[in-house]
């Protein structure tokens, strides 16, 4: 009953954090990227926070000790990777547009249907993401109710919690409880990673054992197969994440073009080089109580760590270890709510309704309960499925329909809207006939969608065509990057 008091306060904290902030907003550049105010440091937090959500803390473990670094390739390498991509590449540049949404740089870049094509890609990427949370969400209440409250009531009640902070303060909720959150995550693992190497026979020992199990190697094996299989998870959440409206809005709410260059930068070193404390608690879980953690290995090692916590530390340490994990789930849930609500009514709803900015702010918030209800009827539908499969599912979408668009109309000044669609067309055409066909098992569908996207939009921009033309003379009149309003 302790444990759950506390629990319950740390959730009416994160709520009462999450409703101060919604008093910051005015409108819906305050709601969608919290006025382009935030300093250094909430960049960091909130950045950093991105990805340390439910697959970090129980996926990534869960990864690492079934087949080490060759399995975390996707997260949390390529995870952190995207971050610092996102601030040497692509911040200064987008932050310097002005823009809501990363929508938006499809719009003025591309035009109204390369827009809402993009932001649909995305959008159903989020489907797999959010759930990852959700399903997480459930999980943790399952365990601290010892099985009196069922996985999916609690998803319902985890997401209700975020639902309220998020709907009402937007992205000023998401920074100011990541900021919180984060604290959380930080101390609380950093004293359960402590308590376990004690426990273990030492940092030296844990170090040891995975090492004995071969857990320190990073590069495939198994040839040009293992290989092709190895790179096509690396890109999945390091390029399918860059043209996301998550990270976008947590880049440009910052309060200047350098912040939103070193906050992510920071923030994605940070993520990549923490996510390895969970690794580290999930192996001395071996040494501690070995029967329980091969047991678990072979029936569901996402549950090796919260059983040794549940299992072996006292209470006060249970109160910091589900105190961070709700943090990592809750403050990644948060915007990954966000995101696709801003990015559905900027960037496909506008197109279609004529909008004040009162009633875009309205039509934002009533798009969170919306896209949250769905969510959470896909979670349940998906039950069972691992937390770091619905997460590395769930980015291939961008890889192969957003990435290119993007980073040819940034730095190819001859890509055109044509190349863009065929883009799309190519890569989402080539990933769907890998993934759901026998010749996946060849070559990874993400691998070949993205290379197919990229050669249709080099193709598709240089096929000399009455519509490139036209197009062409007109960046040439009125600018590469124009700032025109709607």
């Amino acid at each position: 009953m302790t444990l759950i008091a506390f629990i319950v306060l740390y959730l009416l904290a994160s709520i009462a954090i999450g409703l101060f902030a919604a008093t910051r907003v005015k409108s819906t550049s305050d709601y969608a990227i919290a006025g382009r105010s935030l300093p250094l440091p909430v960049i960091i937090a909130t950045t950093f926070a991105t990805w340390f959500g439910s697959e970090t803390v129980l996926g990534i473990p869960s990864k690492f000790v079934e087949g080490g670094f060759q399995k975390t390739v996707e997260d949390p390498i390529g995870a952190g990777m995207c971050l610092v991509l996102v601030g040497m590449f692509f911040a200064r540049k987008l932050y310097k547009m002005d823009l809501l949404t990363i929508g938006d740089f499809y719009r003025k870049r591309y035009g109204t249907g390369v827009e809402i094509f993009s932001s649909i890609v995305i959008l159903i990427s989020y489907l797999g993401w959010v759930a990852a949370q959700i399903t997480a969400l459930g999980l943790v209440f399952n365990l601290l109710s010892a099985g009196a409250i069922t996985v999916a009531t609690g998803m319902a009640i985890g997401t209700g919690v975020v639902l309220v902070y998020t709907l009402f303060g937007g992205m000023w909720s998401v920074a100011l409880t990541d900021f919180f959150q984060m604290i959380i995550i930080v101390i609380g693992l950093t004293i359960i990673a402590m308590f376990a190497a004690d426990h273990a026979g030492g940092v030296g020992r844990v170090v040891q054992y995975a090492q004995s199990r071969d857990m320190f190697n990073f590069f495939p094996d198994g040839g040009l197969h293992g290989w092709l299989f190895w790179l096509g998870a690396a890109i999945t959440i390091m390029i399918g994440s860059i043209p996301q409206q998550d990270v976008f809005q947590r880049v440009m709410s910052a309060k200047s073009a350098d912040i939103a260059v070193k906050g992510p930068i920071i923030g994605g070193i940070s993520y990549t080089l923490f996510a390895l404390v969970p690794m580290f608690i999930g192996v001395s879980a071996f040494l501690i109580m070995p029967d329980v953690a091969n047991g678990l290995l072979k029936e569901d090692s996402q549950k090796i760590l919260p059983t040794l916590v549940m299992e072996r530390m006292p209470v006060w340490l249970q109160v910091f270890f589900f105190g961070a994990l709700l943090s990592a789930i809750m403050s990644t849930a948060s915007a990954t709510l966000l995101a696709p609500s801003t990015t559905f009514v900027e960037n496909v709803l506008k197109n279609f309704v004529k909008m004040s900015d009162r009633q875009e702010l309205r039509y934002m918030r009533a798009t969170v309960v919306v896209f949250t209800f769905c969510v959470l009827s896909y979670s349940i539908i998906m039950e069972g499925t691992p937390i770091y499969e619905l997460v590395s599912k769930a980015y291939q979408f961008p890889v192969v329909g957003a990435f290119w668009p993007l980073v040819c109309g940034l730095y190819w000044r001859r890509s055109t809207r044509q190349g863009a669609i065929w883009s799309i067309v190519l890569g989402m055409s080539a990933w769907g006939l890998l993934e759901y066909t026998p010749l996946g098992e060849a070559f990874p569908s993400v691998l070949g969608g993205f290379l197919l996207a990229g050669l249709g939009m080099a193709v598709g921009s240089l096929v000399p065509t009455a519509g490139n033309q036209a197009y062409r003379a007109h960046t040439a009149r009125h600018g590469e990057h124009s700032h025109a309003h709607r």
